[in-house]
């Protein structure tokens, strides 16, 4: 399974580092863009079965660039911590590790809105994953993130990430349906480099 992962995750980014090497030799006169944010991240369980759902906290760190008319990359590391998944008293610690295309409207304006699919992997940990054959205290799976958000310009190389939101699905083992949905929400600081 974590070879498999590890071969999702690498494909991920082999994508991501053709497609973006692709657009910036073709608009080889514009100068690119590199944003680095950083937020704090709250994570919402959504079950159906609402009386297990719960929160997470922790933060991200996010590397994007705009590379032609909007069009970008971006690769996104978060890590959150529950104490206890719903009412079960087992704690959650979980990190993921996502990249992918960003369109971003409004570029260079005060306000300006982004767009994003991400894919890669997700590592739980400090927990406990029912296994085939046992349970283990960390587990590996796909991570896919869709969302968007808002940045506020404060300056020439700083903005304000107003708001952060996506959705994430993990496939973590759960002795169910091994599917994990979340809502995610963050803000924060964005810092800003070149053009």
């Amino acid at each position: 399974m974590r070879l498999l992962t590890s071969s999702r995750t690498a494909l991920a980014l082999l994508l991501l580092t053709s497609t973006a090497t692709l657009l910036a030799q073709k608009n080889a006169q514009q100068p690119t863009r590199l944003d680095l944010a950083i937020t704090y991240t709250a994570q919402r369980s959504i079950k159906a079965n609402t009386t297990q759902n719960f929160w997470s906290q922790g933060g991200s760190i996010e590397l994007g660039s705009n590379l032609w008319h909007g069009l970008g990359a971006v690769a996104d590391v978060t890590g959150t911590h529950t104490g206890s998944i719903g009412s079960s008293g087992v704690p959650l610690s979980l990190v993921t590790v996502t990249f992918g295309p960003r369109y971003r409207w409004h570029d260079g304006h005060t306000l300006s809105l982004y767009a994003q699919a991400l894919a890669g992997e997700a590592n739980g940990f400090h927990s406990i994953f029912p296994g085939a054959t046992a349970t283990q205290s960390d587990a590996n799976s796909l991570a896919l993130q869709i969302g968007g958000g808002i940045d506020y310009k404060l300056g020439h190389h700083l903005a304000a990430r107003l708001l952060d939101a996506a959705w994430l699905r993990t496939q973590l083992p759960n002795s169910t349906n091994n599917t994990q949905n979340n809502l995610r929400l963050g803000a924060g600081v964005v810092l800003r480099f070149g053009h």
